[in-house]
Protein backbone atom coordinates (compact mmCIF):
# COMPACT_ATOMS: atom_id res chain seq x y z
CA UNK A 1 0.00 0.00 0.00
CA UNK A 2 1.06 3.37 -0.81
CA UNK A 3 0.15 4.88 2.34
CA UNK A 4 2.97 2.82 4.28
CA UNK A 5 5.70 4.92 5.98
CA UNK A 6 3.76 8.12 5.38
CA UNK A 7 4.85 10.86 8.79
CA UNK A 8 1.85 11.81 11.19
CA UNK A 9 2.26 15.24 10.76
CA UNK A 10 1.01 18.00 14.00
CA UNK A 11 -2.24 19.65 13.72
CA UNK A 12 -1.84 22.15 10.90
CA UNK A 13 -2.46 25.88 11.48
CA UNK A 14 -4.01 27.01 8.38
CA UNK A 15 -5.64 30.54 10.32
CA UNK A 16 -5.23 33.08 7.31
CA UNK A 17 -4.21 30.68 4.07
CA UNK A 18 -6.08 31.26 1.12
CA UNK A 19 -6.52 27.61 -0.48
CA UNK A 20 -8.43 26.57 -3.59
CA UNK A 21 -9.20 23.03 -3.92
CA UNK A 22 -9.59 22.26 -7.45
CA UNK A 23 -10.90 19.03 -8.21
CA UNK A 24 -12.06 16.99 -11.16
CA UNK A 25 -15.58 15.46 -11.39
CA UNK A 26 -15.03 12.06 -13.10
CA UNK A 27 -15.56 8.59 -10.99
CA UNK A 28 -18.33 10.61 -8.59
CA UNK A 29 -17.90 8.70 -5.70
CA UNK A 30 -13.97 8.35 -5.29
CA UNK A 31 -14.06 12.33 -6.41
CA UNK A 32 -16.34 13.34 -3.50
CA UNK A 33 -14.34 11.01 -0.82
CA UNK A 34 -10.89 13.35 -2.26
CA UNK A 35 -13.16 15.78 -1.81
CA UNK A 36 -14.46 15.38 1.77
CA UNK A 37 -10.89 13.98 2.93
CA UNK A 38 -9.67 18.02 1.59
CA UNK A 39 -12.27 19.00 3.22
CA UNK A 40 -11.87 18.02 6.84
CA UNK A 41 -8.46 18.51 6.58
CA UNK A 42 -8.68 22.94 5.52
CA UNK A 43 -11.43 23.33 7.93
CA UNK A 44 -9.56 21.43 11.36
CA UNK A 45 -6.59 24.07 9.98
CA UNK A 46 -8.68 27.14 9.79
CA UNK A 47 -7.75 27.59 6.05
CA UNK A 48 -10.08 30.00 3.76
CA UNK A 49 -10.94 27.97 1.37
CA UNK A 50 -12.41 27.94 -2.35
CA UNK A 51 -13.92 25.46 -4.09
CA UNK A 52 -13.57 24.92 -8.02
CA UNK A 53 -14.63 22.15 -9.98
CA UNK A 54 -13.43 20.93 -13.08
CA UNK A 55 -14.37 18.93 -15.97
CA UNK A 56 -11.45 15.99 -15.50
CA UNK A 57 -7.73 15.59 -14.34
CA UNK A 58 -6.69 17.09 -17.69
CA UNK A 59 -7.90 20.71 -17.01
CA UNK A 60 -6.76 20.76 -12.72
CA UNK A 61 -3.02 22.34 -13.87
CA UNK A 62 -4.91 25.75 -16.00
CA UNK A 63 -7.10 26.18 -13.20
CA UNK A 64 -5.21 25.56 -10.40
CA UNK A 65 -2.16 28.22 -12.17
CA UNK A 66 -5.21 30.89 -12.13
CA UNK A 67 -5.99 30.23 -8.50
CA UNK A 68 -2.27 30.82 -7.79
CA UNK A 69 -2.11 33.64 -9.91
CA UNK A 70 -5.24 35.35 -8.40
CA UNK A 71 -3.11 34.99 -4.91
CA UNK A 72 -4.26 31.95 -3.36
CA UNK A 73 -1.19 30.74 -1.10
CA UNK A 74 -1.66 27.20 -2.11
CA UNK A 75 -4.03 24.72 -3.97
CA UNK A 76 -5.32 21.16 -3.64
CA UNK A 77 -5.74 19.43 -7.11
CA UNK A 78 -7.98 15.95 -6.70
CA UNK A 79 -8.72 14.21 -9.76
CA UNK A 80 -9.30 10.58 -10.40
CA UNK A 81 -7.95 8.66 -13.50
CA UNK A 82 -8.96 5.04 -14.08
CA UNK A 83 -6.80 3.00 -16.45
CA UNK A 84 -8.82 2.00 -19.46
CA UNK A 85 -8.11 -0.25 -22.39
CA UNK A 86 -6.53 2.35 -24.49
CA UNK A 87 -2.98 4.64 -24.03
CA UNK A 88 -5.98 7.68 -22.78
CA UNK A 89 -4.95 7.00 -19.49
CA UNK A 90 -1.00 7.66 -20.12
CA UNK A 91 -1.89 10.55 -21.70
CA UNK A 92 -4.09 11.96 -19.41
CA UNK A 93 -2.02 11.10 -16.20
CA UNK A 94 1.17 12.31 -17.69
CA UNK A 95 -0.59 15.97 -18.37
CA UNK A 96 -2.44 16.42 -15.00
CA UNK A 97 0.99 15.12 -13.21
CA UNK A 98 3.37 17.45 -15.61
CA UNK A 99 1.45 20.10 -15.83
CA UNK A 100 0.38 20.87 -12.44
CA UNK A 101 4.50 20.19 -11.42
CA UNK A 102 4.83 22.69 -13.91
CA UNK A 103 2.41 25.12 -12.05
CA UNK A 104 4.27 24.59 -8.66
CA UNK A 105 7.48 25.44 -9.89
CA UNK A 106 6.12 28.48 -12.36
CA UNK A 107 3.91 29.97 -9.37
CA UNK A 108 6.76 29.06 -6.61
CA UNK A 109 3.29 27.77 -4.57
CA UNK A 110 2.30 24.58 -3.46
CA UNK A 111 -0.06 22.12 -4.90
CA UNK A 112 -1.31 19.45 -2.75
CA UNK A 113 -1.10 16.26 -5.45
CA UNK A 114 -4.50 14.44 -4.72
CA UNK A 115 -4.90 12.74 -8.58
CA UNK A 116 -5.47 9.19 -8.34
CA UNK A 117 -3.89 7.27 -11.22
CA UNK A 118 -5.35 3.80 -10.23
CA UNK A 119 -5.81 0.25 -12.54
CA UNK A 120 -9.17 -0.19 -10.80
CA UNK A 121 -12.03 1.50 -9.34
CA UNK A 122 -11.42 -0.84 -6.09
CA UNK A 123 -7.84 1.22 -6.35
CA UNK A 124 -9.15 4.15 -6.28
CA UNK A 125 -11.86 3.78 -3.30
CA UNK A 126 -9.31 2.29 -1.24
CA UNK A 127 -7.69 5.57 -1.57
CA UNK A 128 -10.31 8.07 -1.26
CA UNK A 129 -10.78 8.42 2.33
CA UNK A 130 -14.22 6.98 2.31
CA UNK A 131 -15.17 5.28 5.84
CA UNK A 132 -13.95 1.68 4.89
CA UNK A 133 -11.18 3.24 2.58
CA UNK A 134 -7.40 2.20 4.01
CA UNK A 135 -6.04 5.67 2.95
CA UNK A 136 -7.35 9.22 2.77
CA UNK A 137 -5.36 11.02 -0.06
CA UNK A 138 -7.53 14.03 -0.58
CA UNK A 139 -6.57 15.10 3.08
CA UNK A 140 -2.87 14.34 2.76
CA UNK A 141 -3.41 16.49 -0.21
CA UNK A 142 -4.60 19.39 1.73
CA UNK A 143 -2.01 18.24 4.48
CA UNK A 144 0.67 18.68 1.96
CA UNK A 145 0.06 21.69 0.95
CA UNK A 146 -0.40 23.25 4.25
CA UNK A 147 2.79 22.27 5.64
CA UNK A 148 4.51 23.24 2.10
CA UNK A 149 2.88 26.79 2.39
CA UNK A 150 4.26 27.33 6.82
CA UNK A 151 7.39 25.41 4.91
CA UNK A 152 7.94 28.22 2.48
CA UNK A 153 7.22 31.02 4.60
CA UNK A 154 9.39 29.93 7.29
CA UNK A 155 12.44 29.45 4.68
CA UNK A 156 11.41 32.97 3.78
CA UNK A 157 11.66 34.10 7.46
CA UNK A 158 14.81 32.67 8.12
CA UNK A 159 16.57 33.56 5.12
CA UNK A 160 15.03 36.78 4.15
Amino acid sequence: MSGEGRPELEPLDGSGLRIVIVSGLWHNTIADGLLQGARRVLAASGADVTEVPVPGSFELPVVAKAALDAGADAVVALGVIVRGETPHFDFVASAATDGLTRVALDTGKPVGFGVLTVDTERQGLDRAGLPDSKEDVGGRAAEAAITTVLGIRKLQRSLG
